[in-house]
């Protein structure tokens, strides 16, 4: 199993990074430059949960969402991934501070093939910087140094 951890510091209140994350209506591809909208789809969709396939044609993942407002948590459970397989996920923790909001992030990788263990070796180097710059956009974040 391979974990990654690092933070942002974003502009948004809790809340509105809350929406950005749970956002899962046609603007997500537009929004995120990791999903373009041949490689978005909702499977279920409810209060508090998601059930979809997002990414582009090198690099989808099929995942579920589950949210938590109160607890300004978003946990996503991989279901299926093109480049990992099942297994891991990530976490998103949001924490007001002033007028900003810290997003701590985890990745958790648990890949079975030997192509995708490979490459979850190579994670804690290459990911903690591609994906904050990946979410800064999005997340309207600074980067910052990993936690």
């Amino acid at each position: 199993m391979t974990t990654v951890r690092f933070h942002l510091t974003s502009t948004l209140s809790a809340p509105e990074l809350m929406a950005v994350l749970t956002d899962f209506s046609p603007a997500r591809a537009e929004n995120w430059p990791t999903i373009d909208a041949d490689h978005f789809e909702v499977h279920a969709l409810g209060q508090n949960w998601a059930d979809v396939t997002e990414g582009t044609a090198s690099a989808w993942e099929h995942a579920h969402y589950e949210w938590d407002a109160a607890a300004n948590r978003v946990a996503i459970t991989t279901l299926d991934s093109k480049v990992f397989g099942p297994g891991g996920g990530w976490v998103f923790q949001l924490t007001p501070e002033g007028d900003r909001t810290r997003v701590d992030v985890e990745l958790t990788r648990r890949p079975t093939a030997f192509k995708a263990k490979v490459l979850a070796l190579l994670l804690p180097l290459v990911a903690p910087g591609a994906l904050r710059k990946s979410f800064s956009g999005p997340l309207r974040a600074q980067t910052a140094a990993a936690a």
